[in-house]
């Protein structure tokens, strides 16, 4: 795998020229005043540029943000990050679709993007950290976008700052643009792939399936699901989203797999585990086409289930699905902001 990155940086914080080709940068900010500092004079600069340009930050920081661009804010689309964000494979999608929305004249675009917050569950982080990483090779370096991803210094713990160095060629901090030198590039999306998922707890469910097994599978599923208190329309999401993911072991993973099922004191938890391996990194990022249906079961996965996490190696794959059993989260307060 290549390490695809931006061609050349613009100069300055702002970035008033004119860019052609990607650019991902990491901006490390400490409350409300270095946030708009950092974001309000690059959407900008954009906007008078003649760039569309798309915000997606937490629903608490739209307002101020809003209210800092005045009447720019009209020109801009702004995102609610707690909705677009809260399974994080979904983001990649979102900026595909804003990319090439523009046509096949290659308008340059700008977009900010902050999916990791306060509060965040440790599992939804470790999926913000590969989303990250992804977008250094889900966007090639010859297409113009320039994204700019906020992280908050006081915040977040050292782990999310040392992630943002890695997976962002670009670091603005105290007001300066500087090349990354801990950046990994593909290196670091093969190493966040690969690696292993925590344990599941002593007390789960586990049985392994083969071909004529997913209408028992299925069954099984549902009934623990509603056993547990998952609510009905969730239970059929899972149910569904189960059943993808069994039918693509039994069709990679030499025709059996592995199903484990648990709770926690939030979500319902299904892990579907094979033999096979997985060499996309991307897959379930990428609408599946009509002519093919490579990563469809994964893309479904996706759209129904609150969190998918998925590993792969030459020891075999792991797909996690996690379904919450209450409404869907809000995201984070106003207070955990900052």
């Amino acid at each position: 795998m290549s390490c695809r990155r931006g061609t050349t940086f613009a100069q300055g914080v702002g970035g008033t020229r004119a860019h052609s080709g990607y650019q991902h940068e990491a901006l490390l900010y400490s409350g409300d005043s270095q946030f708009l500092d950092g974001i309000v004079g690059f959407v900008r600069d954009g906007l008078e540029l003649g760039q569309p340009c798309l915000v997606a930050v937490p629903r608490p920081r739209l307002a101020g943000l809003a209210d800092a661009l005045g009447s720019d804010a009209r020109d801009v689309q702004l995102v609610d990050m707690t909705d677009l964000g809260d399974n994080p494979a979904r983001i990649i999608p979102a900026w595909r679709e804003f990319l090439d929305r523009q046509g096949p004249h290659g308008t340059p675009v700008r977009g900010v993007g902050e999916p990791i917050w306060s509060g965040r569950a440790d599992a939804e982080l470790a999926e913000c950290a590969l989303h990250e990483a992804l977008l250094n090779v889900a966007v090639g370096p010859d297409e113009p976008l320039w994204l700019r991803c906020p992280y908050d210094v006081a915040r977040l713990g050292d782990g999310a700052l040392q992630g943002a160095r890695q997976s962002h060629p670009a670091v603005i901090e105290g007001g300066s643009r500087r090349t990354s030198q801990a950046y990994g590039g593909a290196d670091l999306v093969d190493e966040l792939f690969a690696a292993s998922l925590p344990d599941p707890p002593s007390e789960h469910l586990c049985r392994e399936f083969a071909s004529g097994d997913l209408v028992d599978l299925r069954r099984q599923v549902g009934s623990y699901a509603r056993a547990a208190g998952l609510a009905p329309m969730r239970t059929d999401d899972l149910v569904l989203a189960v059943a993808e993911l069994s039918t693509n072991s039994l069709r990679h993973g030499a025709d059996h797999g592995v199903l484990r099922i648990w709770r926690t004191d939030e979500h319902l938890v299904c892990e579907v585990r094979d033999d096979g391996h997985i060499g996309d990194p991307m897959i379930g990022r990428r609408a599946p086409g009509t002519d093919h249906e490579g990563g469809r079961g994964v893309w479904i996965a996706n759209q129904l289930c609150d969190l998918v996490q998925v590993r792969s190696s030459d020891q075999g794959t792991v797909v996690r699905v996690l379904v919450r059993f209450g409404p869907t989260t809000v995201g984070p307060t106003t207070d955990s902001l900052g």
